[in-house]
């Protein structure tokens, strides 16, 4: 049986840390059942978060080491969803933090995991430990973390929370709240403005434009690869569905079957069974999406329309699959990792369709972008161009609260510039 250390570290390595990990798995499969039931579902979140830092090698480590501890602390010790911490609950982590367990201290700094030469597999490394003492002339000495170290765990949280906030995971940043007050209150040129955290990430219409461009494209000169890249982001941005929506993942795989006509108004719906917080809801269905269904559903050499409850996979793989639980399948549904690489692909080819036009700001932009940037670019433009109404646009989204949806009423700074470029300061003149 492998021995493992007292705190399992989280994340391997950015090369590995898509490939997912046995041990973490299962480690969090437990804390779900028996702790916090969200745990999984946030350790996703985290994920793409970190996947975001790919490109600084010492911003990942740094920020991974720093969610690891936290995540440890959250689910083992306090047993408490990331949704209920408080500035109070917070104070309680970084107390933690300054007084670490002894077991939970190493005065040698180690990989996080290693490869087990008889499971030829990566398993947390037994040596490892959260918290890093220090030795002089070779004594270990008592541990001590400065109000310094404290201020970038902070820091480092509140960006993680800025994030959770973006993902509509929760509408508070407790690490934000210390930050501005008391011992930890950080100096005004580390303080994140109420501007800068307004910002909701998404495609401008330009931007989308060339996404959709690129779509097409690809899909009219690879139809065989491409045709089912078109209609997932077509079905992302019309729906405002978040990736983990169409994603094959244990207990739910999307199928056909979810489009339903109402047999009393004959308007077309998308249901999803189950989102976050465990909440359904069907989403309106436009008629260039339905159209857009049809297109993907000759292609697939399917019926023009599904039939009522209909098993069919949304997003049929290519080829079989290789390994895991749909292996040698090939009408299984894709999963979260891979439909985000398919989508990240699309946006790179955006992001050099409009460099070519001479557009490379926006470029640069693009590349910035995430697949859940579609939901929020889906719901910006059906409020600030369709002019959807807002409470039509918070049933589609799942949102709980209407000033959730109001938040992407006019969100831009370019928006807000325009609306103020012209303003006379003498309205008589």
């Amino acid at each position: 049986m492998l021995t493992l250390p007292p705190a399992i570290p989280l994340f391997d390595s950015i090369q590995y840390l898509e490939d997912g990990n046995a041990i973490v798995n299962q480690h969090l499969a437990e804390v779900t059942l028996s702790a916090v039931s969200d745990a999984g579902f946030i350790y996703e979140y985290a994920v793409d978060w970190l996947l975001e830092q790919r490109h600084s090698e010492n911003n990942y480590k740094t920020y991974r080491s720093e969610l690891t501890s936290f995540l440890h602390w959250a689910y083992t010790v306090e047993q408490i969803s990331l949704s209920v911490v408080t500035r109070r609950v917070l104070s309680k982590y970084l107390d933690y933090c300054s007084k670490p367990p002894l077991e939970l201290i190493a005065y040698r700094n180690v990989a996080q995991f290693v490869v087990d030469k008889q499971l030829k597999e990566r398993v947390p490394n037994l040596q490892w430990r959260p918290f890093l003492g220090k030795k002089i002339d070779g004594i270990e000495q008592p541990y001590q973390i400065s109000d310094k170290a404290l201020k970038t765990k902070l820091a480092i949280l509140s960006s993680f929370y800025a994030y959770l906030i973006n993902e509509e995971y929760t509408e508070r940043n407790p690490a934000m709240a210390l930050m501005k007050n008391g011992r930890f209150k950080a100096s005004s040129q580390h303080t994140i403005s109420g501007e800068d955290l307004e910002d909701i990430k998404s495609f401008s219409d330009l931007q989308w434009s060339y996404v959709m461009s690129a779509a097409n494209q690809l899909a009219k000169q690879t139809p065989e690869e491409n045709e089912r890249i078109l209609f997932l982001v077509s079905l992302m941005y019309s729906c405002y569905l978040r990736i983990s929506e169409v994603a094959a993942r244990p207990g739910f795989s999307p199928i056909m079957g979810q489009f339903k006509r109402d047999t009393k108004t004959s308007v077309w719906g998308f249901y999803i069974p189950r989102s976050k917080g465990g909440k359904k809801r069907t989403v309106a269905v436009s008629k260039q999406l339905l159209d857009a269904l049809q297109r993907y559903r000759r292609f697939l050499q399917l019926t023009p329309l599904p039939t009522p409850n209909e098993k069919t996979p949304l997003f049929v793989r290519h080829r079989a699959a290789g390994r895991g639980r749909d292996s040698g399948l090939l009408n299984a549904n894709l999963g979260i990792r891979q439909l985000r690489e398919q989508i990240y692909i699309l946006i790179e080819q955006a992001a050099k369709l409009a460099e070519a036009d001479g557009f490379k700001q926006d470029a640069n932009e693009i590349r910035q972008l995430t697949p859940h940037s579609i939901r929020h670019t889906g719901i910006s433009h059906d409020i600030n161009l369709v002019g959807r109404p807002l409470s039509h646009v918070q049933a589609d989204a799942g949102h709980d609260s209407i000033d959730t949806t109001s938040q992407y009423l006019h969100t831009s700074r370019v928006e807000r510039h325009q609306s103020a470029e012209h303003k006379p300061l003498d309205h008589l003149k």
